[in-house]
């Protein structure tokens, strides 16, 4: 049976029950938004299933590291990654959502009392991966003309000139507005 699936045990059905597991999920590869991540080794997680009344509680810590190339300059940037896994599902005929609980924050617990954890696990990722991944905050990218990287040190294009003395290249699309007048 995958170990990412958890058979709940008949034990964790009584108020104030809890067991605890662990495991590694290996993602060779993910995308996440429009970039693909690798992780060099597997997500070592652990996550402790608690009755709390009507409901099961799942709570827990993801540890890995993930590899993509940095927005700017498209050289590797790798991210540590420690998330917490959550997850509340229901047991059917026992209990209701809190009050303060949205639709979308729990679950039902499934009739055959599974509970497959990769979600959890994969959202305690995701949540912890950069919006924009950079390999350093001040990279300086690329050069848009040679591609050459810029941490690095300078390329040897020229430096775009300008006609005209306000430093405003006439290439620009932009530079139409230059003239605009406002009243």
């Amino acid at each position: 049976m995958d170990p990412l699936i958890i058979e709940i045990p008949a034990e964790l059905f009584a108020p104030a029950e809890s067991s605890s597991y662990a495991g590694e999920l290996a993602l060779s590869s993910f995308e996440f938004g429009p970039d693909e991540y690798r992780a060099p080794k597997p997500f070592v997680w652990n996550a402790a299933i608690t009755n709390v009344g009507g409901a099961l509680l799942v709570s827990g810590t993801v540890k890995g590291e993930t590899v993509t190339a940095c927005a700017r300059c498209l050289e590797d940037a790798a991210f540590p990654i420690e998330g917490e896994i959550e997850g509340y599902y229901l047991i059917e005929g026992e209990g209701e959502a809190p009050d303060d609980m949205e639709e979308d924050e729990f679950d039902v617990l499934p009739e055959d009392n599974k509970l497959d954890l990769e979600p959890l696990i994969r959202a305690a990722i995701y949540v912890e991966l950069p919006l924009i991944p950079l390999c350093r905050e001040d990279c300086k990218g690329i050069c848009p003309t040679c591609g050459a990287n810029l941490n690095e040190g300078p390329c040897d294009c020229a430096p775009e000139s300008s006609d005209e003395d306000d430093g405003i290249n006439p290439n620009n699309p932009f530079a139409a507005l230059k003239g605009l007048k406002f009243d």
